[in-house]
């Protein structure tokens, strides 16, 4: 069982950045990948990157690529989501979200998880 719980959300300007995190419990974190999806006022939720178990492989939707960056540290049971050069299009619901022994690049095909947090609301103001 891995419990999640997403942090750093809020209010920020275009153009400029936040830092979130998903802090996980469980003692086999390093044996999950983990994946940030994001989920706009009246659409459907969609993936937005994924980094595997040991933190070697990403995959990232090709919208946020060069603009996010997604870490772990799997000594604090944290993943990471680096958000620079925002725009009023990336607001929405931050969600984490992980898979046992997935890879990176699974999550982002299927969009699918074995457990998800519950959210951290990120708004960007034009």
């Amino acid at each position: 069982q891995v419990q999640l719980v997403e942090s750093g959300g809020g209010l920020v300007q275009a153009g400029g950045s936040l830092r979130l995190s998903c802090a996980a419990s469980g003692r086999t974190f390093s044996s999950y990948s983990v994946a940030w999806f994001r989920q706009a006022p009246g659409m459907e939720r969609e993936f937005i990157a994924s980094i595997n178990g040991n933190g070697v492989s990403t995959y990232y939707l090709d919208s946020v690529k060069g603009r996010f960056t997604i870490s772990r540290d799997n000594a604090k049971n944290t993943v990471y989501l680096q958000m620079h050069s925002l725009s009023p299009v990336d607001t929405g619901v931050y969600y984490c979200a992980a898979t046992f022994l997935a890879t990176a690049q699974d999550m982002g095909v299927t969009s699918e998880a074995d457990y998800w947090g519950q959210g951290t609301q990120v708004t960007v103001s034009s």
